[in-house]
């Protein structure tokens, strides 16, 4: 077995980011924080068979999958998560919507921040499915690269592009709508 010195230089420089996944998905901060520390017992342990140069992905991708984990027990008990197909329907429809096509033009996550509507962003993005906070997250937040999220939830790039399509699309409609609660004008 490798040093823990060894997985402490490597791993610990991720914390936050770790945290910061785990906290979006989970949305509860003791909870985050119980799923950071089990992954990273998890990856202490698997740290001999890690054989890459890039240990963000694959310590976030082990985040990923203890907050999965965590949220299906939770969902057994309160059954607050909804299964992946529901992800992709709208509310008011049985079956998934046609994929936009993103533009050129800023995202709405970067003219919002830019706006200073923070708070107001943050409630959208607390709206949206797991299945798309995690991708806005992951690209948005800790800015990592579609092949480094397409390593961390364990899919094509293909599916991370349109995933984040799909999850920039909902998070426009859920800022828009609670704008228009807030009697603020929508980007």
């Amino acid at each position: 077995m490798r040093a823990p010195k060894g997985f402490e230089q490597q791993a610990l420089p991720h914390l936050d980011a770790a945290y910061s996944l785990a906290f979006w998905l989970m949305r509860d901060r003791a909870d985050a924080e119980d799923v950071v520390q089990d992954a990273y017992i998890r990856a202490l342990r698997g740290f001999d068979g890690f054989r890459g140069e890039a240990m963000r992905p694959w310590l976030l991708a082990i985040v990923r999958n203890v907050a999965w984990r965590a949220l299906a027990v939770r969902r057994r008990f309160t059954n607050n998560v909804i299964p992946i197909e529901a992800a992709y329907a709208r509310p008011d429809q049985d079956e998934p919507g046609v994929m936009d096509i993103p533009s050129g033009e800023p995202s709405a996550e970067t003219r919002l921040i830019e706006a200073g509507d923070r708070a107001l962003l943050t409630r959208a993005l607390d709206a949206l499915t797991p299945l798309f906070r995690e991708v806005l997250v992951l690209r948005e937040i800790e800015e990592m690269s579609y092949a480094e999220i397409a390593t961390v939830l364990g899919v094509p790039q293909g599916t991370v592009m349109s995933r984040l399509s799909r999850a920039r699309a909902e998070l426009r409609l859920r800022f828009k709508d609670l704008a228009q609660e807030n009697g603020k004008h929508a980007v």
